[in-house]
């Protein structure tokens, strides 16, 4: 591990890492250019260069394009990349409080520190985080699915019914396109743009960006005053590291084993990191409103996947997400084969690749506390500036994704639409995740039924990890109905008494 850091630390090595960094924040930054695309460009202009060089750079962009999808999700609501849609929950409310050098501390800070454990964690437990993550079928899957489906509920907001609403609504959307199974086409009325289905990203972009933007317009008072405020203090204090402990370590560990899953990836882990902890927290009315936990435990999630994501694939040679499967790519570019194989024939360069995860992280840590001034500085630009600016990047994003004008459609469309549900109160978030959530529930269902030999589901219920996630998702489903009866009998015995 010593000879493996002494490489990393080569200057060539560090020169390629700062490169990733700085596009990677570039990319993150603007909505709808993922870490997805970002490595998979990028791939080809480091073929020339040495492994570890290449490497270097490729991880510095996969670290830090996550991190900094958080960055437009605190300052104008607008998430980067997919990860950070929980990030702008919190962090977007406390941009509004006078905090948002806090809210960009903590998103760096956490980011950073959440890849680290990750990585630790990477090192320390690879085979037996592998060995669970081989042992999910379609069963597995699909109760995963619905375990994250149940989350409709705490992220509903004031209204349960509402939030049903927008979730089903997401899963419809999601069953457009060519059927998972037998590739028959479903609610395309002879459109072959639409046999691909609709993308999440263009709809998250449109409802968090563009919507945003137009939101802003309509309600406007027409003043021109600039924000003068200096962003304030970025390190929390001891208190309020007191308060993130607790998230932060419990995002680590359930987004390390997230990311491990083959084909989970960031925003569900983002997802379900915001949920659990606000379903354990004491203060559960803060989040979605300025909550530090919440802001803490999106963004610990968004890059404490990586490290599992890298376990499955360095192991197994199995994609933990879209990032790590491009990124096998990159290593069998370079004559190594992701799998066992590869902890017997190259298991210098698995160390090298574990050296260059934490230097990275460490690299995101100082540019993004370092950098938070200067990210703030969007705020001093004058709104009619931030507003043409994130519409063009919002185009441009939904074309990018797939190079279609199509994608820029839906994107207009769902702005619009994002404005309608804004103004009749209508949750944003169920309809993410039902988008989401939906295929993976859908076609792992239908898998799951075809290994039955009798066609039903009930040899579902006979696989333990399958029983303990749809346990758990009931348990997810009801715990807010029981929790209020219960509170309400306390309160009545109060009155009794």
């Amino acid at each position: 591990m010593l000879d493996a850091f002494m490489q990393s630390l080569q200057p060539s090595v560090l020169l390629y890492m700062m490169i990733g960094v700085l596009l990677g924040i570039f990319i993150g930054a603007l909505p709808g250019l993922t870490a997805t695309m970002g490595v998979a460009i990028l791939i080809p202009l480091t073929f020339w260069l040495q492994p570890e060089e290449g490497l270097a750079m490729l991880i510095a962009i996969y670290c830090s394009a996550i991190f900094a999808g958080g960055v437009p999700a605190i300052l104008i609501n607008a998430p980067g990349t997919p990860a950070s849609m929980a990030t702008a929950w919190d962090g977007y409310e406390l941009s509004k409080q006078g905090k948002t050098g806090l809210a960009l501390g903590i998103n760096a800070i956490y980011s950073a520190l959440g890849g680290i454990v990750s990585t630790i964690f990477l090192l320390a437990a690879a085979f037996p985080i592998s060995k669970f993550a081989l042992s999910f079928g379609p069963p597995e899957y699909f109760a995963l699915a619905i375990f994250g489906l149940t989350m409709m509920i705490s992220v509903a907001g004031s209204s349960i019914s509402k939030g049903l609403i927008m979730g089903f609504l997401g899963l419809f959307i999601a069953t457009i396109g060519l059927d998972p199974m037998l590739s028959l086409p479903r609610f395309t009325f002879g459109s072959t743009t639409l046999l691909d289905g609709i993308s999440f990203i263009p709809i998250m972009i449109g409802l968090f960006g563009l919507g945003e933007v137009l939101t802003q317009i309509l309600t406007t008072n027409g003043s021109d005053e600039v924000k003068k405020s200096k962003i304030g203090r970025i390190i929390p204090n001891r208190a309020e590291r007191k308060l993130m402990r607790k998230p932060f370590w419990f995002s680590s560990m359930l987004s390390t084993i997230i990311g491990a899953i083959p084909g989970a990836g960031g925003d569900i882990a983002s997802l379900m990191s915001w949920e659990q902890s606000k379903r354990f927290s004491k203060n559960k009315g803060e989040f979605g409103k300025g909550s530090l936990e919440g802001l803490c435990a999106s963004s610990t999630a968004n890059n404490a996947v990586i490290g599992g994501a890298f376990t499955t694939m360095l192991t197994l040679g199995l994609p933990g997400d879209s990032v790590t499967a491009i990124l096998i790519g990159a290593l069998m570019m370079y004559g190594m084969q992701p799998g066992p194989t590869l902890f017997t024939d190259h298991i210098d360069f698995v160390y090298i690749i574990i050296s260059l995860l934490f230097i990275a992280n460490i690299i995101v840590l100082i540019i993004g506390v370092a950098g938070a001034n200067l990210f703030s500085r969007i705020l001093l630009i004058k709104k009619e500036i931030i507003w043409v600016a994130v519409i063009l990047f919002s185009i441009v994003g939904a074309y990018a994704l797939n190079n279609s004008f199509f994608d820029v459609w839906v994107m207009a469309i769902s702005g619009v639409i994002g404005v309608i549900f804004r103004k009749l109160d209508f949750p944003l978030g169920p309809l993410i995740l039902a988008l989401i959530l939906g295929p993976m529930a859908e076609s792992n269902l239908r898998r799951s039924l075809s290994m039955s030999v009798d066609g039903t589901a009930a040899f579902i219920f006979t696989r333990p990890i399958t029983m303990t996630l749809l346990a758990l998702a009931i348990i997810s489903l009801f715990y807010p109905l029981i929790k209020k009866l219960i509170s309400k009998k306390k309160d009545d015995n109060q009155i009794s008494l």
